[in-house]
Formats: C-alpha cells, sequence, structure tokens
C-alpha cells in the first residue's frame, strides 16, 4: 500500500506492508490531517518510527464486528491493553501498556489502511463530512480542557497560540461563557478567534506589555517559550493547562510554581462523542481551518505547507 514512512526521514512509498493486526478492525482511510504533533515527530518528538498520522475518516473493510463493516468512521488513538483497571473503566488514554496511532509504537493514518480495535471506533453521523470529521480527534483535545478544569463565566481566561488547536480551544471554550483574550502572532488567525468567540486578541510579541493576573491561562502556542509566558501571566494560585508538545528540553523557571502556587495541568486526549455532538453544530466554521488539501502521494509536499507559520490545516485525501 502507499503510506509516508518516518525512520529519521519522512518517505513516501508504496510498498508498505498493510498493517493487520490479531483481532483488530482494517480501515481503509478516507482523509488524514497534519497536525503539529505530526510535525514535531518528523523533528524526532517521542522517538517514533513508523506511519505517522492520527487524525482520520476511514471506513471499515474488515472487522469480528460484522455490524461494522463498511461504516464511516473516526478512532480512538490510543489502543489499551483492555485488562488493566484503567481500561476496564474505560480510560485507555493512561494504560501503562498501549499503544498511541501514528505516535507509540503503532502504524497511523498517512497511508491506505490502519489497524485499529473494534472497540476504538466510533461511527461518524451522516450529518458530518468527511472533511468535517478529520476534527473530531482534536476537538476532543481542546474540549478535554473543560474536563479537568472548572472555568465559570466569571473567570478571566488568557489562550497563548492561534494555531488550529488553538482556535478548536476558542470554540469549546465559547460554551463557558467566559471573558478569553487570545495572545498570537498572526492578524488573520487572530481575526478567526474573534470569529470564534474570543473577547479580546492581541499580537502577543511585546512580552512586557503582556497582561497579567488571569485566573486561568491555556498554553497551545506550540513553542517551548509558551509556558514561560503562561506563567508570567497567570495570577497567583491561578492554573496553567498545558497542551503543547513538542521535540526537545523545556527550559523554564519552576520556582514561580511554588512561589505563585500555580496549579499545572497537563492536557491531551479528549471523549469523542461530546466532539461529535459539538461539531454537528460548527462544521462550517471548522472546515474553515482547512488551508490545503493534498494526495497521498504529495504527502511530502504536504509537510512542507503545514509547517509554514501561516498555514492552518494540511489534510491528505489518501482512497
Amino acid at each position: 500500500m502507499k503510506a509516508l514512512r518516518f525512520d529519521g526521514n519522512l518517505k513516501f512509498v508504496s510498498d508498505a506492508l498493510v498493517p493487520r493486526r490479531d483481532a483488530e478492525a482494517l480501515v481503509q482511510v478516507i482523509y488524514a490531517g497534519i497536525c503539529n504533533t505530526d510535525l514535531e515527530i518528523v523533528k524526532g518528538y517521542a522517538n517514533f518510527h513508523g506511519t505517522p498520522g492520527h487524525e482520520f475518516v476511514g471506513r471499515v473493510v474488515e472487522s469480528s464486528d460484522v455490524s461494522l463493516i463498511g461504516e464511516r468512521v473516526v478512532g480512538e488513538i490510543n489502543a489499551g491493553c483492555g485488562i488493566c483497571d484503567l481500561c476496564i473503566r474505560g480510560d485507555s488514554r493512561h494504560c501503562a501498556g498501549r499503544t498511541v496511532l501514528g505516535i507509540k509504537g503503532r502504524d497511523g493514518a498517512f497511508a491506505q489502511f490502519l489497524s485499529l480495535p473494534d472497540r476504538n471506533l466510533i461511527r461518524l453521523p451522516e450529518s458530518l463530512t468527511d472533511e468535517a470529521g478529520i476534527f473530531v480527534e482534536p476537538l476532543s483535545a481542546a474540549l478535554n480542557i473543560l474536563e479537568q478544569v472548572t472555568v465559570k463565566p466569571s473567570d478571566r481566561v488568557a489562550l497563548i497560540g492561534d494555531g488550529k488547536l488553538a482556535l478548536l480551544i476558542v470554540l469549546a471554550l465559547s460554551r463557558a461563557g467566559c471573558p478569553l483574550t487570545v495572545f498570537g502572532r498572526h492578524a488573520e488567525k487572530l481575526q478567526m478567534a474573534k470569529e470564534f468567540g474570543a473577547n479580546h486578541t492581541e499580537i502577543g510579541n511585546k512580552r512586557s506589555e503582556i497582561h497579567t493576573g488571569f485566573d486561568l491561562v491555556i498554553e497551545a502556542s506550540g513553542s517551548p517559550l509558551g509556558l514561560t509566558t503562561a506563567l508570567r501571566i497567570v495570577r497567583p494560585r491561578g492554573t496553567v493547562v498545558l497542551k503543547s508538545t513538542h521535540h526537545g528540553t523545556t527550559a523554564v523557571e519552576l520556582s514561580q510554581l511554588v512561589v505563585n502556587e500555580v496549579t499545572l495541568v497537563g492536557s491531551r486526549c479528549g471523549r469523542f462523542h461530546q466532539a461529535i455532538a459539538m461539531l454537528q453544530d460548527c462544521q462550517s466554521q471548522l472546515t474553515r481551518l482547512i488551508s490545503h488539501r493534498f494526495s497521498l502521494d504529495d504527502g511530502l509536499q504536504a509537510f512542507e505547507a503545514a509547517a509554514a507559520p501561516d498555514t492552518m490545516k494540511v489534510i491528505l485525501r489518501i482512497d
């Protein structure tokens, strides 16, 4: 099959093995999205080798559950062992033995086919387009913030970043009814943040002039400097939510966490069902985020486009 493969260098190949795993479904990929984590993986993040990609819409072609065959699906990216306490409680996201689609120990979605357990697959409603379905995984990650921290309408909230995930976080926070300030670097993206629900936006290059005293600061810049900025602008005993993942070591002065008694929350994957429900109302907004569409054969060009600072979402048409 055709695939993008990473072995220290990203390559397009036409002879990759179809990833069949025992007792798992085989999914033909229709669309796959490139996110910042994928860009960091090809820099060395997570020491991953294989086929990257974890945002996808596909159609089930093989499964032990015959009701799934032919269904259009998205997929929870964390495949747990299925027998530990966490998996039994329905949270494979933190299973110690998990593999993660296109990130850890499991080939991903930048290929004609992928493999996932039946329990990881979620049917996509007919009301959602294939392109809208690409946003289920990242939107669920944005909504996960609201599961982890309580956001009151009176809270002053800041978001650092104006990229793809940051704009999804704006949409998620619009449900909380809180005043939201977004700090970014791109006027067009910040304008979109306002349209998505931000109350105020600022070009964040002038660090000395950035506001302070926020109750909640969400760091989604994708930059190692983002956490330093977040700690600078959060109020004492406030909360910082860290969403960015990037290759390399982050240098940060952690004494501020102690002196100001700041709560630091790491935030990763969320639940798909609530993202699918929200997409019913906002899919036209989200498809505006798509900057470029490429075929899988042009996947290397797609990665180049995705790395450009003014690019939003890049998607690959696979099948």
